[in-house]
């Protein structure tokens, strides 16, 4: 039997994002980000939900693009950093030593140093209640080439990402490979 947990934002897993910005100024910002994901396959869109108090919210509004940066395990603790960190009181680039690149595809920075960057224009702003949601038509996705496999798609353990457990605040791997999509299924 299940037990009610009541009304709670307990997907699982939520990814562990860095929205990369600019500021008004043009000064790099990063933040975390777990509330997002793919919303729309035509036009390619993701989407990501920011609260009004967050330095990058205003810089997205301003400058009407942003990139999804997807970090590797091992950068954990920087990303968490980033989430804790304010882009108004501290450069997180000088903070973390990570790089921040310009796209040449949107009006927002990259990380370099992260395998896989989704760079977006703003498409859609929806006023949600606590966070807003912005949709951002994909304009380009780079990857490493250290993470493609030999076809050029990008591997997920060659990646490494990892998630984010709104339940307990904590950051997990990903595991084994279950088996192939809409492929595995027909054995049924």
């Amino acid at each position: 039997m299940k037990k009610s947990l009541g009304a709670k934002t307990l997907a699982y897993p939520a990814p562990v994002w860095v929205v990369g910005t600019y500021d008004k100024e043009g000064k790099p910002n990063m933040m975390t980000a777990a509330w997002g994901g793919v919303c729309c396959s035509s036009p390619p869109c993701i989407s990501v939900s920011l609260r009004k108090a967050t330095y990058t919210y205003d810089n997205i509004v301003q400058r009407k693009a942003f990139t999804i940066n997807v970090p590797s395990e091992k950068f954990a603790n920087e990303v968490d950093y980033i989430g804790i960190a304010s882009g108004r009181d501290v450069d997180k680039f000088s903070e973390t030593g990570l790089t921040a690149v310009k796209s040449d595809a949107v009006d927002a920075p990259l990380v370099k140093e992260f395998p896989l960057v989704i760079e977006c224009k703003l498409l859609q702003t929806n006023e949600i209640g606590l966070h807003t949601q912005f949709i951002g038509e994909i304009v380009d996705v780079k990857a490493d080439e250290s993470v493609l496999d030999d076809g050029g798609h990008p591997q997920m353990e060659k990646i490494k990402p990892f998630v984010y457990d709104t339940g307990t605040r904590l950051y997990y791997g990903i595991g084994q490979c279950l088996g192939k999509a809409f492929s595995m299924g027909k054995k049924k």
